[in-house]
């Protein structure tokens, strides 16, 4: 199969179960496994309830689903205009080297120039140096300056209660 192959759609709350084994899929090639506690309600409802921001495509090979995104709008204060923040993208290790990649970048660049974003970015893992070697090959900067930050859990409740 070729890159004209692919076909890119946003999914709904029928593709609830494929979302969730994308999800599955991304974590483990992390390495972090242990981590998904998502189940196919949350999903359903954090993904594709009346009160979500958050919006997923799919990409498919035929009737073959190869790649996921999922995505969200931020906003910069410093350009006074919001942006698009990939939060996950993954293809299937079948698929890759292919174009699938490339192409559900492009898709989502499209989304955010129609949208009229200021920017559009997301993280890599540093030990991933083949995507780092991509994205850069795509006119993508790797801000190295920037650490990620993140309270989750029981210190994200310990945060709240503070006074």
């Amino acid at each position: 199969m070729n890159i004209e192959s692919l076909i890119v759609r946003r999914a709904t709350r029928k593709d609830v179960p494929l979302v969730l084994s994308f999800i599955r899929d991304l974590a483990e090639y992390e390495k972090l496994s242990n981590m998904v506690v998502a189940t196919e309600e949350v999903i359903a409802d954090e993904l594709f309830g009346t009160k979500s921001h958050t919006e997923v495509l799919l990409g498919h090979c035929g009737t073959e689903p190869v790649a996921f995104a999922v995505y969200f709008h931020n906003f910069s204060t410093f350009l006074g205009r919001k942006g698009l923040y990939l939060e996950d993208l993954f293809v299937r290790p079948a698929y890759r080297r292919r174009g699938f990649g490339r192409a559900m970048l492009l898709q989502l660049a499209r989304i955010a120039v129609e949208r009229d974003c200021g920017r559009f970015e997301w993280s890599v893992l540093d030990w991933n140096e083949s995507a780092i070697f991509f994205y850069e090959t795509l006119g993508a900067t790797v801000m190295h300056e920037w650490k990620l930050v993140r309270v989750a859990g029981a210190a994200l409740e310990r945060l709240a209660k503070m006074k």
